[in-house]
């Protein structure tokens, strides 16, 4: 076993080792939409804050972030999902090391000696015939002694080992490290998403309780429209076309009421999800109207080049690259010879008061190989699937990375181009707000007529609601940036509530084969 073991350590590993990509990016962000703002509320003197939801100073959202990341179902998945693989590590691994086992058996047997003499043409009848009466006397005796039945009592241990000499069991455990990293990765995106829809539908909500809000006083300016004429009217200044027109409108302004209810019913429904709980759980709440969430006035981005290994979707695909290459590595040692050794040692008796003494022992101990010769092409064929697999795994993480920067850059200048339409709405309300005011006090006096009034008042419900969208809009731009940005997964505020999973083994004696496996912790930080 000594020897074997110094030739285990004395072995090679075949095929390719990984590297890991450096991919090419750009020193500085593609921003041309932050010009046409007077102030850029973006740097790349700092990285993304981890938890940037902190920087809304919204202790609902924060609040409603950390249920999620506690309650999500579908996280609780993607982590059931890594603990997969890290057992799939261990069992790559427990291919490189010795296995022990113990066996024990009896039997009763005839071994049917009598018939193979006879039908070889010896017996003891024959001896008589012959003139030799006492050979075949002892002959026959010999015989009947054999066929009698006997019992066999076996018991013992056995061991083997595959000396991995060219390094396919290495290469397991790589390919396995690599895809549970994968996994862990694929873990913290799904945390990211996680913090990005609880963001994107908490603004939602508000934004569309906003909506709503802003409706109301329009309502509100519309009801007091529709009493200015129906005065007027009753003192011969204005015509029943002024207040069939003020009522239009009215009615017009109240018909959108409940879409935008509606909409945060849909909102409050999709947290409540999120959360891993049923819909209407979190009416009590969030039904009550609250501002949007402001973003922060200065928003660190970082440079491109921290941006691969700060987004786990980019990291993923590299650990993915990894296992692709691991596998090479395992297709091309399956071309060389496998060697084992194999052993064993135990106690065979006839007698069960035997099976206590060490001269009824046995034991075999030796090495065995395998070489493939011809496989009808099958281990070639391999080999170059896992070539392809590994050139595919190249593209996807180049693809990865490109996506990335894409995401990033839209994001930047959705966000600068919001930023611009909500400066110029809040002047726009402003203005109309004036020009509304106006209409309205020349129609009083016989000035102008409703029309002026109504146009006013359109233009200026219109920019109401374009303002609150635009905030809308700002405030999702921010979540969506930091979403691409890749924050949100490298610290984990709070624990994941996920099923609870059996670790020990039965209580026999291979239940020591968990000395081997170890234990894992399902309910860890996703990376």
């Amino acid at each position: 076993m000594a020897s074997a073991a110094l030739l285990a350590q004395s072995s090679c590993t075949v095929g390719p080792n990984f590297k890991p990509s450096q991919p090419r990016l750009a020193a500085d962000w593609n921003t041309p939409s932050a010009r046409k703002i007077s102030f850029n509320p973006v740097t790349e003197a700092s990285n993304p804050d981890p938890a940037w939801w902190s920087g809304f100073n919204d202790p609902m959202l924060t609040k409603l972030i950390n249920q999620a990341i506690s309650g999500n179902l579908d996280l609780q998945q993607a982590l059931l999902r890594v603990a997969e693989a890290r057992e799939n590590v261990v069992t790559a691994r427990a291919a490189g090391l010795p296995t022990l086992g113990g066996t024990a058996s009896y039997n009763r047997e005839q071994l049917g000696l009598r018939g193979i003499l006879e039908s070889q043409g010896i017996s003891g009848q024959s001896s008589l015939l012959a003139g030799q009466p006492a050979v075949g006397q002892g002959v026959n005796s010999a015989v009947d002694a054999a066929e009698q039945p006997i019992n066999l009592f076996q018991y013992g241990l056995s061991a083997s080992w595959e000396l991995d000499l060219f390094g396919k069991v290495r290469r397991s455990v790589e390919q396995a490290r690599a895809t549970s990293e994968a996994q862990a990765e694929a873990a913290s995106d799904a945390l990211v998403m996680l913090e990005s829809q609880v963001g994107q539908a908490y603004v939602q909500l508000r934004g569309a309780q906003a909506l709503f809000t802003t409706q109301q006083d329009n309502i509100r300016a519309a009801t007091s429209s529709l009493n200015l004429t129906q005065r007027r009217r009753a003192t011969g200044l204005a015509t029943e076309l002024d207040v069939d027109q003020a009522q239009t409108q009215l009615y017009n302004y109240q018909r959108q009421l409940p879409a935008y209810a509606t909409q945060a019913q849909q909102a409050e429904n999709q947290l409540s999800v999120l959360l891993g709980r049923p819909p209407g759980m979190l009416d009590a709440m969030l039904d009550t109207p609250a501002p949007l969430p402001a973003p922060p006035d200065m928003i660190g981005i970082g440079i491109p080049s921290t941006l691969a290994r700060r987004r786990p979707d980019i990291r993923e695909a590299e650990a993915n690259l990894h296992a692709a290459t691991a596998n090479i590595g395992i297709a091309v040692s399956s071309f060389y010879p496998d060697i084992s050794l194999t052993g064993s040692l135990g106690i065979r008796a006839t007698d069960a008061s035997y099976l206590t003494s060490w001269a009824s022992r046995f034991y075999s101990v030796g090495p065995s190989a395998s070489l493939p010769i011809f496989q009808g092409g099958k281990l070639t064929s391999s080999l170059r699937l896992a070539r392809i697999q590994q050139k595919a795994a190249v593209l996807s993480y180049r693809n990865t990375v490109l996506n990335g920067l894409r995401e990033v850059e839209n994001a930047l200048a959705s966000y600068h181009n919001d930023l611009d339409a909500r400066d110029k709405l809040i002047q726009t309300v402003s203005s109309s707000e004036l020009s509304f005011y106006l209409s309205k006090n020349s129609y009083q006096h016989g000035l102008s007529d409703f029309i002026t009034v109504l146009n006013a008042e359109q233009t200026l419900t219109s920019a109401r609601q374009s303002l609150d969208e635009a905030k809308m809009s700002v405030a999702e731009d921010v979540v969506t940036l930091y979403t691409a940005l890749g924050g949100g997964w490298q610290q984990q505020p709070v624990m994941v509530d996920v099923p609870l999973i059996e670790k020990s083994p039965p209580l026999v004696p291979a239940a020591v084969d968990s000395i081997a496996a170890g234990t894992h912790n399902v309910q860890s930080d996703p990376q």
